[in-house]
């Protein structure tokens, strides 16, 4: 039976600390709690054993949310059955689950005659895994969607959510570049998105700022802080994205964490979240990754070694 929660209720009360109090028929925000993140799972070609397994892994922990980045790997079937498949999953978990998408997932999807048809499945992505005001999971997680504003009803995978004084949010970043196209023309779906994410990324400002949050949490494929090697080479997709998360920062009084499923192209420490101020960014392992928020720590955010084995 699924479980529909405010998030004032989603915590257990393991994760509250001592001396929280009800307000009404609610609980008091918690100062400390955890969630995990599960990054491009399918990077081998895996099939549904390996998403269902590290899924697994969360259902034993006491976490918040699962963040899923990517459904699928760029050799698998883009076909309705796949994807069906993957909900399917994803449903069976015990935990809220929101999925963040991948490039995988879309962009490189061809027909039987070898057409690409990137724009076709991601609008059928769009219908299956974000279709309502709920996340996906046993515990079902109430989100705001920017396509609840009609300037931008197409952008339902960039969702967001408030818990224990952070704000949480998913943000539609391709890994791969952005998915700016060198083509002449080519450009609408990049273009588009790009006016989406600018308009999504100031509304969320203006709510963490409104409301006194103490951090902002941003999950997306791709890492928008990274100047790949080839840089001067091609258009960088992601450089309107970076100027602006870094004005972001300068306007924010509290810390905002990126994490991403892209690998870094320099050798980073496990479990590390690079700080540049109050902005901060960490690639997700592809085997989960388990992360702490806590209030009582000057750091406010925290990485865990790993999931249960």
């Amino acid at each position: 039976m699924k479980k529909f929660v405010t998030l004032n209720l989603l915590l257990p009360m393991a994760l509250m600390s001592p001396g929280l109090s009800l307000a009404g028929n609610t609980l008091a925000q918690p100062l400390s709690f955890s969630f995990a993140v599960i990054a491009n799972a399918f990077q081998a070609g895996s099939e549904d054993a390996l998403l269902s397994g590290r899924l697994a892994k969360t259902d034993q922990d006491n976490l918040a949310f699962v963040i899923v980045n990517g459904i699928k790997s760029s050799d698998e079937s883009c076909s309705d059955e796949l994807y069906l498949r993957r909900k399917g999953l994803l449903d069976t978990a015990q935990n809220g689950v929101i999925v963040s998408l991948s490039q995988n997932d879309w962009i490189d999807c061809r027909n039987s005659s070898g057409r690409p048809v990137a724009i076709e499945r991601l609008n059928r992505l769009r219908e299956l895994f974000f279709d309502g005001e709920f996340s996906l999971g046993g515990t079902k997680i109430p989100l705001q969607r920017e396509s609840s504003n009609a300037k931008f009803r197409s952008y339902a995978e960039n969702a967001r959510w408030e818990l224990g004084g952070v704000l949480f949010a998913t943000i539609h970043l391709p890994a791969a570049n952005n998915h700016y196209r060198t083509e002449a023309g080519r450009n609408s779906e990049f273009e588009d998105r790009q006016i989406a994410n600018r308009d999504w990324l100031q509304s969320i400002l203006a709510i963490a700022k409104r409301e006194k949050m103490a951090g902002i949490v941003l999950f997306c494929d791709g890492n928008p802080l990274s100047i790949s090697a080839d840089g001067f080479n091609r258009r960088d997709g992601f450089l309107e994205i970076r100027r602006y998360l870094s004005e972001m920062a300068g306007k924010f009084s509290g810390k905002i964490l990126l994490i991403h499923g892209q690998p870094l192209p320099d050798a980073a420490p496990d479990n590390t979240i690079v700080w540049q101020k109050n902005l901060g960014s960490l690639n997700a392992q592809a085997s989960g990754q388990k992360f702490t928020v806590n209030h009582a720590t000057g750091q406010l955010f925290g990485v865990a070694p790993t999931l249960p084995r």
